[in-house]
């Protein structure tokens, strides 16, 4: 729980420093204001709900739990709600409470949005609740699809045939599907129809009955393709759609995922669920950057508003 050599407790000190932690044994003291004291005892709870679980918490963890904490965050169902083992046997866990409330979200509704910046585990989630759903026999196959290019899907320029041309835009699902199962049953998964992964435009026509399946990079989709992918769902099916709409590539061209936040919100069964910086579990470095940029468009929306006139 206090990690090796006290580490973690070491960066827990360093972050409350207006608190005395005391550890002797079994026991951990905790002296100061009321409010860090609280925060600091939802922390230690939580710590030692996932020792319990036999989940020794990284430091890296810890991290993530500190800063949900120091800003107020539910940690319920954080670090052990298992969603998945990996196949050797690493167990794939929301790690803040946004990802906790996005797997909730999943389980509980048949159409959900993830909306939100780059490394908050949309794609990663989504793959890992569908494999889950096709283990336990919740569907019978898994579809994952996305905008083949970002302006569009022009794949003629491209060379050698369709799956060539595609297979770069799709790597990141197959990335993601690699690190869950052994890379002999996911292609014997693929050989009998169990996975499917293919660009968005191969979606047209088609009814998916009893699947679950995933749209990612959403935001490149038209409005279009959009409504066309909703109404591919059949009986017994379940859609995760993922993007980031501060990352359109889309040219003269309207995203779809924007779009749809104003017409689908309020009907039951499908949720929304948006993810931030906080929720980021990459390199640190991707959350500072994530916080500069968002200082930046923020001071650049400023300076375009204009201002009041002045009365003379």
């Amino acid at each position: 729980m206090l990690g090796q050599y006290d580490r973690n407790l070491r960066l827990i000190a360093k972050e409350f420093p207006r608190a005395r932690i005391v550890a002797r044994g079994n026991r951990i003291t905790v002296e100061g204001e009321d409010e860090e004291v609280e925060r600091l005892r939802i922390l230690f709870e939580k710590l030692a709900e996932a020792a319990h679980a036999k989940h020794p918490p990284s430091l890296e963890e810890v991290k993530y739990l500190v800063s949900q904490v120091k800003e107020g965050g539910d940690l319920e169902g954080v670090l052990t709600d298992i969603v998945q083992i990996t196949h050797w046997g690493e167990a794939i866990r929301p790690k803040t409470e946004g990802q906790r409330r996005y797997v909730k979200a999943i389980r509980e509704n048949d159409v959900v949005f993830a909306i939100g910046p780059a490394g908050t585990g949309k794609t990663y989630l989504a793959v890992a609740c569908a494999i889950d759903a096709l283990k336990k026999g919740r569907v019978k196959r898994i579809v994952l699809t996305r905008p083949a290019v970002e302006a569009g899907e022009e794949l003629g320029f491209l060379p050698g045939d369709i799956l060539q041309k595609v297979h770069p835009y799709l790597r990141p699902l197959y990335d993601a599907i690699y690190d869950m199962i052994p890379g002999s049953e996911f292609e014997q998964w693929m050989a009998h129809g169990k996975i499917e992964i293919a660009p968005l435009a191969f979606m047209r026509g088609r009814t998916l009955n009893h699947a679950f399946v995933i749209l990612d990079e959403a935001q490149n989709t038209t409005h279009t393709q959009m409504k066309m992918f909703l109404t591919r769902l059949g009986f017994g099916s379940k859609a995760v759609i993922t993007g980031d709409i501060t990352q359109v590539d889309l040219v003269g061209r309207t995203s779809g995922l924007r779009e749809v936040i104003e017409i689908l919100s309020g009907i039951p069964g499908i949720a929304f669920v948006y993810l931030d910086r906080r929720d980021v579990v990459r390199h640190p470095l991707v959350r500072a950057i994530i916080e500069a940029y968002e200082r930046y468009e923020k001071s650049k929306q400023e300076r375009k508003e204009p201002r009041s006139p002045v009365s003379p």
